[in-house]
């Protein structure tokens, strides 16, 4: 067995603020009102390649902002990253005020990128 320990100081890569504002204007974002919502991979996926005849793997990371509770851990947070993979994966938050969404993909070559993602935002 391995274990990775990751020190919340020495391994937290910081995002500065002017970061933050070109996520927001990179990412899809939906803003959600108080409520109980299921987030899931619709249809689509990311092609690494630009290349129809190499895999394609549905996989978003999502970046959470507002006031909501996680389901997964039922902590109250105001923001949280994380990643949907896979067409079953599913994320469950209950919304304590109003809460955005944002989808996006980190990549070092935007270029050889290829394909769509939808990202459904159910109310539960």
């Amino acid at each position: 067995m391995t274990d990775i320990k990751v020190d919340t100081q020495k391994n937290t890569f910081l995002l500065e603020p002017e970061v933050f504002k070109k996520l927001e204007k990179t990412a899809a974002s939906s803003e959600l009102e108080p409520g109980l919502y299921v987030i899931r991979i619709k249809s689509g996926s990311f092609n690494y390649w630009g290349d129809s005849n190499k895999p394609s793997e549905p996989f978003v990371l999502l970046w959470i902002y507002g006031k909501f509770i996680n389901l997964k851990t039922n902590i109250e947070v105001p923001a949280t990253w994380t990643t949907l993979n896979g067409y079953d994966d599913t994320l469950t938050i209950q919304v304590v005020e109003k809460t955005t969404v944002s989808a996006l993909f980190f990549d070092t070559n935007v270029k050889d990128n290829a394909g769509e993602l939808v990202v459904s935002i159910l109310p539960a």
